[in-house]
């Protein structure tokens, strides 16, 4: 079944999908003429393209990212270096749920993929139950650890 997909803040931009498949992507105008058939999926926020987030291992395993519960006590921003390093050997246990609020930030920013080696099992698993693909981690990184790195 052919579905056409829009979002309220790119209106000029569709994507055509067929089953599981794209089939293209074009302005949206272009597509329905080409595809009248389809039934249409409007979303909020705009399409863009998946992101391949370089940092995993920087980002779900030397990072800790804050239950909300804890925001009292350690705040909402992810915590890096020797903090978040104290956390993790005073609880090891923190690394698990850290690494899926990691994913699920990941995920806010259009990480469809991440890349780096993971040494842990608690944040390869968050990473895998995500349904994140793993790919390679390119030659050069584009700055430091960031949820939406840029090049």
């Amino acid at each position: 079944m052919l579905t056409l997909h829009t979002a309220d803040h790119s209106p000029e931009t569709a994507v055509l999908i067929d089953g599981a498949t794209i089939v293209a992507v074009a302005p949206y105008e272009e597509l329905t003429t080409a595809a009248p058939e389809a039934r249409l999926r409007r979303w909020p926020g705009i399409l863009t393209p998946g992101l391949l987030n370089p940092y995993a291992p920087e980002l779900l395993e030397s990072t800790y990212h804050p239950d909300p519960r804890e925001a009292a006590e350690l705040g909402t921003a992810p915590i890096t270096g020797e903090r978040a390093r104290d956390l993790f050997r005073t609880d090891p246990t923190r690394l698990g749920a850290s690494a899926r609020r990691g994913v699920q930030r990941m995920l806010a920013h259009g990480t469809v993929a991440v890349a780096g080696q993971l040494n842990s099992r608690a944040a390869a698993d968050a990473v895998r139950r995500a349904g994140l693909a793993v790919g390679q981690r390119p030659p050069r990184l584009p700055g430091p650890p960031s949820l939406s790195p840029r090049p």
